[in-house]
């Protein structure tokens, strides 16, 4: 049902007039055509992994890689995992469900610093919620840890955590949180952050700029809202385009181009159904929401996302496949490719590369780290 109570208010976006033309038309519909396999090549670099979920190239040429369990693994420049995780790390990790170690990413002055930041979900199965986890690694264990910041409210669910995250060139990480899943009409609400991507300083405080930072709470961390459950960020350098995509329910998985101040709809409006069956919401669209950019029905569960060589790449858990999405002038999307489905992996994550590669996690209890190119 759809809070009554926020229909009111959802005139009050003016940032909404600022996303680009890409997200001011319906999004395009197709069937995605899938890759010859014998036009790249996939290898397999290590294997042996718990649910992988993030990965991190350090400036030596070896990988820490979270699993969900609750570790950080190091695998070697040769491809070789060490046989024991990594010392260090959150103490209150809840690895139930979807919930666990996240993501992991490198502090954009690591080589000075050796600043690592790791998203996860903190606390028990009967009140938990996403956290940020900050510590130096000294090469070969985690120190000095801390959580910087935890979103309120507690959940007593074991889903829809969000937990990607990004450094923007100012200096600023943004980390994408989900809605609880059973929490779904809060994610129209600025008093919380259920179904928000929100934007920080490096010590968990919210990030000077940022749209309701006066309004102080909750708020003040938001960047946008208004999503399900985020997984994937991008950013482009060379236009400025930030971008997400989350899940839907049964369908209506979701592209967006991110804007600051905006709200994205959910569950207001919706192109997918309930998993009982039920419409989510009677609207698809609604003119004070930006349209998405894309949109999968059925799902793909889209988990992952980076922009590689102008174009971006998702991989797909319900999909089992890495789609390619090639992007024309105005950031629209022209094309979808499906790369790796003969495969038949569910796959957690891509990332670009410092090789100018794509390294792909495979989602499994046995989870390996891919890394595909062009054939030659």
């Amino acid at each position: 049902m759809i809070h009554p109570v926020r229909l009111s208010a959802l005139s009050a976006m003016p940032a909404a007039l600022a996303l680009a033309a890409a997200c001011a038309e319906p999004p395009r519909t197709w069937e995605p055509d899938d890759a010859d396999p014998n036009a790249y090549q996939v290898e397999v670099v290590a294997t042996g992994l718990n649910h992988p979920w993030g990965l991190a190239f350090l400036p030596d040429g070896r990988m820490l890689v979270t699993e969900r369990n609750g570790d950080v693994r190091l695998i070697d420049a040769d491809g070789s995992l060490r046989p024991e995780p990594v010392a260090g790390g959150p103490g209150d990790v809840f690895a139930g469900g979807q919930g666990g170690l996240l993501d992991i990413i490198l502090a954009p002055d690591f080589e000075t610093s050796g600043t690592v930041f790791i998203s996860y979900s903190a606390g028990t199965s009967a009140a938990n919620h996403p956290a940020l986890y900050r510590a130096r690694f000294d090469g070969d264990a985690l120190t000095g840890g801390e959580t910087v910041f935890r979103a309120a409210p507690d959940r007593s669910t074991e889903h829809h955590y969000g937990g990607r995250m990004m450094f923007k060139p100012d200096g600023a990480l943004i980390l994408a949180l989900g809605d609880g899943f059973a929490y779904r009409e809060r994610a129209q609400h600025r008093d919380d952050l259920l179904g928000a991507i929100v934007r920080l300083a490096p010590d968990g405080s919210p990030a000077m700029g940022n749209p309701f930072r006066d309004e102080g709470g909750a708020a003040a961390f938001i960047y946008s809202y208004g999503h399900r459950n985020v997984q994937g960020l991008a950013f482009d350098p060379d236009t400025g385009r930030l971008w997400s995509h989350e899940h839907g329910p049964r369908g209506g998985d979701e592209l967006n181009l991110i804007e600051p101040g905006v709200n994205y709809g959910w569950p207001v409006v919706s192109r997918g159904t309930d998993y009982t069956g039920a419409r989510i919401s009677p609207f698809e669209t609604l003119p004070d929401f930006p349209e998405p950019a894309h949109v999968w029905t059925p799902s793909i569960a889209p988990s992952g996302l980076a922009l590689h060589k102008g174009d971006l790449y998702v991989t797909a858990l319900a999909g089992r496949a890495l789609h390619r999405l090639e992007l024309d002038s105005e950031g629209r999307v022209a094309r979808e490719t499906r790369l790796l489905a003969d495969r038949g992996d569910r796959l957690r994550h891509v990332l670009s590369g410092p090789d100018g590669a794509l390294w792909v996690l495979t989602d499994a209890p046995d989870g390996a780290v891919l890394r595909v190119i062009a054939a030659p």
